[in-house]
């Protein structure tokens, strides 16, 4: 846990269902291990979606489509979805979650690797964009989403504290992580002294990250 554990624990004890759907497969992830944001994180997911009603949200890490069936709940009704997942057995359960939720025209899946999907969305803009995939490549496809953000655009950046061993010296890491510690670390940085981004980095569920992009005016 990134804060007391009292506090985390009180702050989900506050979470009403999001619906006998969402409930069932928030269990059914938790079960079998599937990577799913968490209470605290999705609540701030759907505050922000409904504050800043976007257009269009573009989504990097469909997983079974949980998150993305909690954007639907609270965002405009002519908003669209596009979602990116490159685990293939995970793709038909989030199909089939898309269709329960009746949600199949207002999301759009696209199967497979995400530095050729990002490439393939060129000229589209997304107002909003939700970033929950391989920690290791954020760094990587920041580039390639900043060009799809207009002016004002959000990015979300979930688990980007790593359960606290962000703050930890590479060497305290465990080997395996290394690599995902030093690229998240760099990720960082970059959100918080690239031009043209004003980062928050909040720690709430596995950290997330809420960056907006503007244009530079000279003094």
């Amino acid at each position: 846990m990134i804060v007391n554990d009292r506090i985390t624990d009180y702050i989900r004890s506050l979470e009403s269902s999001q619906g006998s759907l969402l409930d069932s497969i928030e269990q059914e992830a938790l079960r079998d291990r599937v990577p799913i944001i968490r209470r605290e994180t999705a609540a701030l997911l759907r505050t922000l979606v409904g504050a800043l009603r976007p257009a269009r949200i573009l989504e990097i890490g469909t997983a079974v489509g949980y998150s993305s069936l909690l954007m639907c709940r609270v965002m405009p009704e002519n908003c669209r979805i596009t979602t990116i997942e490159k685990y293939e057995k995970r793709i038909p359960a989030a199909l089939d979650n898309f269709k329960k939720a009746g949600e199949e025209g207002r999301i759009t899946l696209l199967a497979g690797d995400a530095d050729d999907l990002l490439a393939g969305l060129k000229g589209q803009t997304f107002d909003l964009v939700f970033m929950d995939a391989a920690k290791g490549q954020y760094l990587h496809w920041l580039p390639m989403i900043l060009k799809l953000m207009p002016e004002g655009g959000v990015l979300i950046s979930d688990n980007v504290l790593q359960d606290g061993d962000i703050v930890e010296s590479r060497f305290a890491v465990e080997r395996r992580n290394r690599t995902i510690h030093s690229r998240m670390r760099r990720y960082l940085y970059e959100l918080k002294h690239r031009k043209g981004l004003e980062t928050a980095v909040i720690p709430i569920g596995d950290g997330v990250a809420v960056s907006t992009k503007y244009t530079e005016r000279m003094e």
